[in-house]
């Protein structure tokens, strides 16, 4: 029982201290290895667990470091998110899982090694139309377990398109004012037609590479974002 409370007592410790590091290291200079399959990172940024408009997609893989990236990677999420909670303020957000701080392998991504990739878990809406987050907890692997069907929908939650298009604009918009560029996005092929019928998609149209191809995962539940920053080779 001692034994128990002791532990208790550390994970509380460390809990608080991790939420205390809402931490972007700010000012730090980041730098990238390699490729996102095979790569490495050095003085990477923690995403913040949450924000106004935004959470992470678990507590449990924030506090075990798996949502770190490249820090000018960081400020175009940020910047992103609070581009929208000023023009979409109803609207709510998750992100997935990113990578570790010194990069590497990262189970069960075939990619997420050098701080250049970013899961964003896709927006939903429920029956009556309000913006709500994707269902997250261990029996649905935090969200990357939830299917959805061929328009989008999963029991009562339909993904909100119109939240996916308007998101992936913002970035594009933080990414080019930050001379950061997007390599692709990758989002469920079947799905990406939605996007079309969406008011950002005049503005996005051609402007980013969604990528067409089968994935070794459907891609459904959250669409998958690379960016691209020089990077030193991986010796």
């Amino acid at each position: 029982m001692q034994n128990i409370k002791q532990l208790s007592k550390v994970i509380g410790v460390f809990l608080a201290l991790s939420f205390a590091g809402v931490t972007m290291a700010a000012g730090s200079d980041s730098v990238c290895y390699g490729i996102t399959a095979k790569g490495k990172l050095e003085h990477g940024c923690k995403l913040p667990y949450h924000g106004e408009n935004f959470t992470a997609y678990s507590l449990l893989g924030w506090s075990l470091g798996r949502t770190y990236v490249h820090c000018r990677v960081a400020e175009v999420v940020l910047a992103a998110y609070e581009e929208l909670n000023r023009e979409y303020p109803d609207k709510v957000f998750v992100y997935g899982e990113t990578g570790w701080a010194s990069g590497g392998r990262f189970k069960p991504h075939k990619t997420h090694q050098n701080g250049l990739s970013v899961d964003f878990m896709v927006p939903l809406v429920d029956r009556s139309g309000g913006s709500v987050r994707l269902p997250a907890s261990a029996f649905n692997k935090y969200g990357y377990a939830i299917e959805f069907d061929v328009k989008g929908g999963s029991g009562e939650l339909t993904i909100d398109f119109e939240a996916v298009a308007a998101h992936i604009l913002a970035i594009k918009r933080a990414a080019d004012a930050r001379k950061v560029k997007i390599r692709r996005v990758i989002f469920d092929p079947k799905l990406q037609p939605f996007l079309g019928a969406t008011r950002a998609w005049t503005a996005l149209k051609g402007r980013v590479k969604f990528s067409t191809l089968r994935s070794w995962v459907r891609h459904d539940e959250h669409y998958h974002i690379d960016f691209d920053i020089p990077c030193r080779p991986l010796e």
